[in-house]
């Protein structure tokens, strides 16, 4: 099945190229499975693939997706809950969130306005992986803490 649409992966058209990475020739760093163009990214600028992960990936977003992912919070249990953010930062995150389908915004007329954001299902599947991600970062900081300290003293 496809991670994304669900749908089964079906047969590339034309040769098979390279055997090792299912990748037609002449299509570095494309997937086994997918499409050349599908997972390939260069870092050159205006890649979709590195804008999103850029995206998803960033300090921020990855703490309000896992804030948001119980239901939908309101943007000042959103600030309490992610220590260090500012309000303009909290802000521009959510607009960016919200403008690459990740967040859906939903302001009720009240006095004063009350605005609420929820994940979209296109999030609740990034989220996932974000769980996991931050799993490992959680479980391995201690490491990461001891490695960067050796590397350090040696490069001294």
């Amino acid at each position: 099945m496809h991670p994304r649409n669900g749908t089964s992966p079906t047969a590339p058209a034309g040769p098979v190229g390279d055997s090792a990475t299912g990748a037609p020739e002449g299509s570095p760093g494309a997937f086994p499975g997918r499409p050349a163009d599908e997972g390939a990214c260069s870092v050159a600028p205006g890649c979709s693939v590195q804008e999103v992960v850029d995206r998803v990936a960033g300090k921020w977003s990855v703490c309000i997706l896992v804030a948001a992912a119980d239901g939908p919070i309101r943007f000042t249990e959103l600030e309490r809950a992610i220590a260090g953010i500012s309000r303009r930062m909290l802000t521009l995150t959510l607009r960016n969130l919200e403008r690459d389908g990740l967040l859906i915004r939903t302001v009720y007329p009240t006095m004063p306005p009350r605005v609420e954001y929820s994940l979209t299902p296109m999030a609740r599947e990034l989220h996932a992986a974000l769980v996991t991600l931050t799993t490992w970062a959680e479980r391995h900081r201690a490491d990461v803490a001891v490695a960067r300290q050796r590397y350090d003293t040696r490069s001294a």
